[in-house]
């Protein structure tokens, strides 16, 4: 069966399925929807958990004997597996097998980028729609983003006045994974407090826990010693570098667009003003990027930024930190 996102917890209350698969191109919301099956699956008694990722070098016949091998840490187990480009390949054939009868013993958690409608008309697809439950999730429209952004804001127990919701929404342009991360900190000033404009700037520029809009604006200025430094704190406080991969590559692409009009002669101010970058910071960041960056340099960068998104979801031997130190050094501005 096919459930949304909203309709998932009560769904879960009625027991577990044996397979479920949530796919998306949302890392937040699919990251959620995952953390409330794992939540109830662990409940449950499945608390042995083992993961595979779908990449090039996955043994589709582990994946299979792990299906039929015994538990040697509790009698329910819950597999995993990540499934980067949405599709199954060589795994088509070890999924139709194990969904025509899944074992009783094992919760099985497929998680996807979105399907496309080629693999939704697939054996394996059909045969989880008659025996489990597909979550897909879908992104939150341009214009739904600021009423998504005030509920969360009110989850937080925080009350945004207009301006400070205006100034998020337009900060975080539909990053919810980055709107999470922003709202967690504001959150530090106390339930039920109200959040202004000015509460707003003043967090993002002089607050003592760095953020990674703060290292965005750092890694364009090239300010390599101080965008060093954020790094070094946003790792050790746990932070979740997708966020703010997010962030980089919209303003990179957007310097990119931006170097590209200034050659052209175009108006800069009014380029800014027709992507919708109204804020004064960021459109000054973004200014002297495109003046000091050429095309090779961003090219590189954005390059390294989908290097830095794979290392960041476990598809590179490499910490995703150590290519963002790699990025501040591409970014770095001439001594």
């Amino acid at each position: 069966m096919k459930t949304q996102a909203h309709q998932l917890p009560q769904l879960l209350q009625k027991g577990l399925s044996p397979v479920y698969l949530v796919s998306g191109d949302e890392p937040l919301l699919v990251q959620e929807c995952c953390d409330q099956i794992r939540k109830i699956a662990r409940e449950a008694g499945y608390q042995d958990r083992v993961t595979f990722h779908a990449d090039q070098q996955l043994d589709w016949n582990r994946v299979g004997e792990e299906f039929g091998a015994l538990s040697l840490f509790a009698e329910k187990r819950r597999i995993e597996i990540h499934l980067p480009t949405g599709k199954l390949g060589d795994g088509r054939a070890v999924l139709e097998s194990v969904l025509q009868n899944p074992p009783d013993d094992i919760v099985l958690l497929l998680i996807s980028a979105r399907l496309d409608a080629a693999e939704t008309r697939r054996k394996w697809y059909k045969e989880l729609q008659d025996k489990g439950v597909h979550v897909p999730v879908w992104p939150i429209d341009t214009d739904k983003f600021p009423g998504w952004l005030q509920q969360r804001a009110r989850n937080h127990g925080l009350s945004l006045t207009r301006g400070a919701l205006d100034i998020l929404a337009e900060r975080l342009e539909g990053n919810l994974l980055a709107a999470s991360q922003e709202l967690d900190r504001l959150a530090l000033l106390g339930t039920g407090a109200t959040i202004d404009e000015d509460t707003v700037e003043q967090a993002v520029q002089d607050s003592s826990r760095f953020n990674g809009f703060e290292l965005v604006t750092e890694l364009l200025a090239g300010r390599a010693a101080h965008a060093r430094k954020i790094v070094g704190v946003l790792q050790q406080e746990g932070e979740n570098p997708l966020g703010l991969l997010a962030v980089l590559t919209r303003d990179l692409n957007l310097t990119m667009e931006l170097n590209i009009a200034a050659a052209k002669r175009e108006n800069t101010a009014g380029f800014l003003k027709k992507r919708g970058v109204f804020q004064p910071q960021r459109a000054r960041a973004v200014e002297q990027a495109a003046r000091r960056l050429n095309r090779h340099q961003l090219n590189t960068a954005l390059e390294l930024c989908s290097t830095t998104d794979r290392a960041a979801k476990g598809f590179d031997t490499l910490s995703p930190w150590h290519y963002l130190h790699d990025l501040i050094t591409l970014l770095a501005r001439p001594a």
